[in-house]
C-alpha cells in the first residue's frame, strides 16, 4: 500500500479531475523521492522534468529570437510527438504585476496544440492552444479563447478538426502573435521514435505511418591525459577529445533551403549520483566541423588550427548545465562532432545524441 499527502482528506499536490485516479500523484511522489522532497519540485525547468519522465532530449528556445522559425518548429515538433512547454520568466524585481488576459509570470503552461483556421473574412489564422496545469478557470481570456466571438466566423468542420471544447479546464486556444508577444521561453522534449513508434500504434490503426526523428546515440568519456583534450584554447591537446563523424542526406525534399534540420545535445552522465562526494556539473561545449567528403580520418591539430568550426554551442563555456542542446540547420554533406570540457584533464561520461528530420549516418 502507498500512502500519499493529503489535507482535509484532499491531495495536497498533484491531483486529477477524476476522483479515482491516482497514478499521477503517485509518480508525482516517485520523483519527489529522487529529488529528496517535494519542496525541491518547485520551480524549475519544465524540459528537465521531462526528460527525467521520458529520457528524451531537451531544448530551451528564445521566444523573442528573430533567428528562431517558431512556427516551423512547433508545427514540426507536434507531428513528430515532441512535447512543448512555455512560460513567462520574471525576476522579482522586474515582475510589475500580472500580463493581461488570464496569464501568470513563472508560471508553467504546456502546448497541447497547433493550427492555422481560417477566421474573420476567411483569412488564415495560426493558433497555439496553451493549458495551465492547475487545470481550472484560469486560462487565457484574450482573443481566440473559449466562447469568444472570434469563434463565430469558424465553420463547424474546422471546430471538429481541431477537437474544439469550452471548459474551465486550464485550456484554450490563443493567437500565435499573443503567444510570442507574451511568451519569452519555449521548452521542448524530443522522444526516442522507437518510444513514439509503440505509443503512435497503441493509438493508431497498423496501416498508418507517421515521420519520426532519425536518432543517433553515443556514450563517451572524458579520462585525463586519453580523451580529455579541454576546449579550443588547448590546441595542441584538443584533438585528444572524442570525435564523431556523421553525414547527412536532406529526407525533406519540400524544404525549400534543401538543409536538415539536428538537434544535438551534450548529457553529463552520473553526476546527480555523485554530488553528495562533492562532485558537480563541467562547463561543456561541443564544436560541428563540416569536411570534405572524402576525408575519413581523425582529425588532427593541423585541421583544428585552419579550420574554424560552424557551429559551438557553448563557446564562453557558460554556466554548468548537465545537458547542453542546440538546434542547427545544415546542408547535407559530412560533419564531425567534438564534445569537450572547458579544461584539459577534467574528466567525466556523457552521452551524445542527434536527432534529425534528414537520414544521419554515423561513425
Amino acid at each position: 500500500m502507498d500512502r500519499l499527502p493529503t489535507l482535509e482528506g484532499k491531495l495536497m499536490y498533484l491531483s486529477s479531475s477524476d476522483n479515482t485516479e491516482f497514478w499521477g500523484a503517485v509518480l508525482e511522489k516517485a520523483y519527489a523521492k529522487l529529488y529528496g522532497s517535494y519542496e525541491a519540485l518547485e520551480g524549475g525547468w519544465i524540459s528537465e522534468a521531462l526528460g527525467d519522465m521520458t529520457g528524451g532530449l531537451t531544448e530551451i528556445i528564445d521566444i523573442k529570437s528573430p533567428s528562431q522559425n517558431l512556427l516551423r518548429i512547433i508545427f514540426r515538433g507536434i507531428k513528430l510527438g515532441s512535447l512543448f512547454g512555455c512560460s513567462i520568466i520574471k525576476k522579482s524585481s522586474e515582475a510589475e504585476g500580472q500580463p493581461p488576459y488570464g496569464l501568470k509570470n513563472n508560471h508553467a503552461y504546456s502546448i497541447t496544440g497547433m493550427q492555422i483556421v481560417k477566421g474573420p473574412m476567411g483569412i488564415p489564422t495560426p493558433l497555439i492552444r496553451i493549458r495551465n496545469p492547475w487545470g481550472d478557470e484560469q486560462e487565457w481570456t484574450g482573443p481566440w479563447s473559449d466562447n469568444s466571438s472570434e469563434w463565430d466566423n469558424v465553420s463547424l468542420n474546422q471546430r471538429i478538426n481541431i477537437n474544439l471544447k469550452f471548459e474551465n479546464d486550464g485550456e484554450s486556444w490563443m493567437p500565435f502573435d499573443d503567444f510570442t508577444k507574451y511568451f519569452e521561453t519555449l521548452e521542448i522534449c524530443h522522444i526516442d521514435p522507437n518510444i513514439m513508434k509503440n505509443v503512435y500504434h497503441h493509438n493508431h490503426p497498423p496501416s498508418e505511418s507517421h515521420d519520426t526523428w532519425s536518432v543517433q546515440t553515443f556514450h563517451g568519456v572524458w579520462r585525463r591525459r586519453v580523451t580529455a583534450g579541454g576546449s579550443l584554447k588547448y590546441l595542441q591537446t584538443y584533438l585528444l577529445n572524442p570525435q564523431y563523424l556523421i553525414s547527412l542526406d536532406d529526407s525533406q525534399h519540400e524544404d525549400e533551403d534543401n538543409s536538415c534540420t539536428l538537434i544535438i545535445g551534450v548529457l553529463q552522465k552520473y553526476r546527480r549520483e555523485l554530488k553528495h562526494e562533492g562532485v558537480q556539473n563541467l562547463s561543456i561545449n561541443f564544436a560541428l566541423y563540416e569536411i570534405e567528403d572524402n576525408l575519413d580520418k581523425k582529425l588532427d591539430t593541423d585541421f583544428f588550427v585552419r579550420n574554424e568550426p560552424i557551429f559551438e554551442s557553448n563557446p564562453v563555456f557558460d554556466g554548468y548545465l548537465r545537458e547542453i542542446t542546440s538546434r542547427i540547420r545544415v546542408p547535407p554533406g559530412k560533419y564531425v562532432i567534438v564534445p569537450s570540457t572547458k579544461e584539459r584533464h577534467e574528466e567525466a561520461n556523457f552521452m551524445l545524441r542527434i536527432f534529425t528530420d534528414g537520414i544521419i549516418e554515423s561513425k
